[in-house]
């Protein structure tokens, strides 16, 4: 099964317990190597439903679970647990959101019954639309959320005057959801964390679900996401985060990089891999990205190699916005292709 992996890449697959951290570089194979330890997992003789795969988005996720069908030939009676955050978080909730206050049958509100919500809240605190639009405070609520701050904390981390007024009206806005016994997609997250911080038995139950844990994108979690994960894997502690922290650029989102920078420091006796040989770029490109890169301080240790020959020396173009720059990349493609077909 592992044949074709490099060395770097076996050595991720192939630990098998405690906690890992795949330092996976871009272009290196790092989904091939997360299926092919879950993979590895369950030829083990670990129970499929026992393994746990965690992503950011429904594409990803799925993608893994056909490579994974793929490489286990597709004929397993209980399959491995592989989904996005929200998705695994609706499941908690679904079974335990009722020690909230909230029904379990609750909804979860798209962008328009958000804006209905976050009209009435504004209207009830008596805030002028010129002062703060609908839209603007699912903004500042949504930024909060993704750094786990709730209403009660809102008000002493405002700055602005938007913000202060913000803060007031996320008190009513929370609270509105609440009685209508609904959630938004943030919610999800941080009333998981809520379950799993106050209800010690909730936080037993839902861990003791899973052995084994897999992280993908772990640069990218956020406040309320590493929480959760510390607390379904604290116990057997056999987690494997895979990520890197020279492509985290969702700060704007709550996405914290210290998160995958400490790994070995949250947990300890971590092995740490690297996965250095890129599949994607010519030997030229990744000497520029090494050299850029290497002027961030915050970062681990890694030089990307390229598995293919030198090629060519890269061109640098500025353009004015990114339309100019759209424009001149079709017009090289159209180019190349009129050559081509000389």
């Amino acid at each position: 099964m592992a044949s074709g992996l490099n060395p770097s890449q076996q050595k991720a697959v192939n630990t098998l317990s405690g906690p890992l951290l795949v330092l996976a570089g871009a272009g290196s194979g790092k989904t091939r190597v997360v299926t092919y330890r879950i993979a590895k997992l369950i030829n083990s003789g670990i129970r499929p439903g026992r393994i746990l795969a965690v992503t950011f988005t429904n594409k990803a996720a799925k993608e893994m679970q056909q490579r994974t069908r793929e490489l286990l030939g597709g004929k397993l009676r209980e399959k491995p647990e592989i989904s996005t955050f929200h998705s695994l978080c609706v499941r908690v909730l679904r079974r335990n959101i009722h020690n909230l206050g909230y029904p379990k049958q609750f909804a979860i509100y798209d962008r328009g019954d958000q804006e209905s919500v976050a009209r009435a809240a504004l209207r009830e605190v008596k805030i002028a639309n010129e002062s703060l639009r609908p839209g603007d405070l699912l903004s500042l609520i949504s930024g909060w959320k993704c750094g786990s701050i709730r209403p009660a904390q809102a008000a002493s981390m405002a700055r602005t005057d938007k913000e202060h007024l913000g803060a007031v009206a996320y008190r009513r806005y929370q609270s509105r959801l609440q009685t209508s016994g609904a959630l938004d997609f943030d919610d999800l997250l941080l009333c998981t964390e809520d379950l799993f911080s106050q209800f010690a038995e909730v936080r037993s139950e839902e861990a003791s679900i899973f052995d084994h844990l897999l992280i993908d994108e772990y640069q990218d979690t956020n406040a309320s996401q590493y929480r959760i994960i510390k607390a379904l894997a604290a116990g057997h502690r056999n987690l494997c985060v895979v990520g890197d922290d020279d492509q985290s650029i969702y700060g704007w989102r709550g996405a914290e990089v210290t998160h995958i920078l400490r790994f070995h420091h949250d947990w300890s006796g971590a092995t740490v891999v690297r996965l250095e040989e890129n599949y994607r770029c010519t030997g030229e490109i990744l000497k520029i990205a090494n050299r850029l890169i290497s002027f961030n301080k915050l970062r681990h240790d890694k030089v990307l190699r390229p598995a293919r020959g030198p090629g060519g020396k890269p061109r640098i173009l500025q353009f004015p916005d990114e339309s100019a720059e759209a424009k001149e990349i079709v017009e090289e493609i159209a180019r190349s292709l009129r050559v081509d077909k000389k």
